[in-house]
């Protein structure tokens, strides 16, 4: 089966992936926000059926929308599976979520980027130069500095916290799942042929669950959330399946590395503005220290030379 190659396109691939992770870092604040009032079926068929909408009448418009034909050129189990990893990751995660905390979220569904990383490597054949690796090092070291007072809730937390974990690295293998799936989609269709196929399969399968006139309980601030969550998944998975298509998995995966810094920032901004909506983290010096080593780690890995993929 032919594998997909990347344009080369690497500034665009970038610009891209960071449209993505300032996106994903900020909604586990807004799905935060939501999960007071609204159960995680509903939720999840919300985001989606909004991205169907909005990313069906760009194409509409564009008289771009995909024909027949070229769905049938793909095979269909691996739409199948593409939809299956994406299900099962908006489920775990947002129960994850509900079940500990926006910051504790983030850095296990950090899980998922190192899951593609090692199947762009070892599917898609990419590679790491001495240097890159050198990269993975720092950013590991990173994210134990980074979140080392979380770690040390999750091994003395409740039964309830430690599921949730679990659930939320049950999330980050379903995505990285889906993630590998949809850059092989490439090979066949346009990314946003893809997304626009799989947001409606999933508004349907979301749909047989959610529970829409719980929407009437919301407040304001709670339905611009609730938008903002909805805009979120149309924007940044269009931009991140975009960026499959320019760069190597193994770089994207590495730039997404970077979400928990825009959760934790985010998450201090809301507070600060609206203390009854979210609890304010308190980071120490030695996990602003690590956020440093994250940032360095990423960009030491994203911008590296010499990761290219096999023919």
């Amino acid at each position: 089966m032919e594998l997909h190659r990347t344009t080369g396109n690497w500034r665009l691939g970038l610009g891209l992936s960071l449209i993505t992770v300032i996106l994903w870092g900020l909604v586990p604040v807004a799905l935060a926000v939501v999960l007071k009032k609204l159960d995680v079926y509903t939720i999840n068929w919300f985001r989606f059926i909004t991205a169907f909408i909005l990313l069906g009448g760009y194409l509409f418009k564009q008289n771009n929308l995909p024909k027949l034909s070229q769905l049938r050129s793909v095979p269909l189990y691996l739409f199948a599976i593409a939809i299956l990893g994406l299900v099962g990751n908006y489920i775990f995660f947002v129960m994850g979520l509900k079940a500990t905390s926006p910051s504790h979220a983030e850095v296990l569904i950090q899980l998922a980027g190192v899951f593609l990383s090692l199947g762009g490597l070892v599917i898609f054949k990419e590679r790491y130069t001495r240097y890159q690796w050198l990269g993975v090092g720092i950013l590991l070291a990173g994210f134990i500095g980074f979140f080392y007072e979380q770690l040390k809730t999750m091994a003395t937390q409740s039964d309830r916290y430690i599921s949730g974990s679990i659930m939320l690295i049950v999330a980050g293998v379903s995505w990285a799942i889906y993630a590998l799936i949809q850059k092989q989609l490439l090979t066949k269709l346009a990314s946003t042929h893809i997304m626009w196929v799989i947001y409606g399969v999933c508004t349907l399968v979301f749909g047989t669950m959610a529970k829409p006139q719980t929407l009437i309980e919301l407040n304001s601030i709670e339905w611009m959330a609730l938008i903002f969550c909805g805009l979120n998944t149309v924007v940044a998975y269009g931009a991140f399946a975009e960026s499959l298509q320019h760069w190597e998995a193994s770089r994207v995966s590495a730039i997404l590395a970077l979400a928990p810094i825009f959760t934790i920032v985010s998450m201090e901004i809301t507070a600060y503005i609206a203390p009854n909506l979210v609890s304010p983290e308190h980071i120490t010096a030695l996990g602003l220290f690590g956020a440093l080593l994250v940032v360095t780690g990423s960009i030491s890995i994203s911008l590296g030379k010499g990761v290219r993929s096999e023919e």
